[in-house]
């Protein structure tokens, strides 16, 4: 039996290009995230034609699909002003989930433009300020595989 691959905490990343096209830069102080990946169903009851007394078989189809990112740590002055900026603008920005652990022709990245949902910080007496906060992709991102 062979042990999982798995990935560290730094091999799951959240980037967002500067304004230097192509240049990435993580945000920092973020010491939790994750990546939501989720279809909206729809059902459709469909009844048995040769005997109605039977219960309705359920048919299911995706309607739609999004992906979000929510994440949490401490509020660093190195990411303040972009990501104050980012929210307060409520432009996208393009940003990029790094899957650096990846296996040679899996996906690596998953890019795209993106909305800062919500900003949020707290304060309390001795603890640093920490941060929420929830990007959402605007329509899906593009996959990018890894190269050899």
């Amino acid at each position: 039996m062979a042990d999982a691959i798995t990935a560290k905490f730094q091999h799951l990343v959240v980037e967002f290009e500067t304004e230097t096209p192509g240049t990435w830069s993580k945000i920092c102080g973020v010491t939790q995230r994750g990546v939501n990946r989720s279809s909206t169903m729809q059902t459709s009851e469909v009844p048995d034609c040769d005997d109605e007394s039977k219960p309705n078989s359920i048919e299911r189809s995706v309607q739609s699909q999004e992906v979000t990112i929510s994440g949490t740590g401490v509020w660093a002055a190195q990411s303040h002003e972009t990501m104050l900026d980012w929210w307060y603008t409520g432009q996208t920005k393009k940003i990029r989930v790094g899957h650096l652990k990846a296996a040679v022709g899996d996906t690596e990245y998953e890019t795209g433009n993106a909305y800062l949902v919500s900003l949020n910080n707290s304060a309390e007496k001795g603890p640093s300020v920490t941060a929420e906060i929830e990007i959402q992709f605007d329509g899906l991102p593009v996959r990018t595989a890894k190269a050899a």
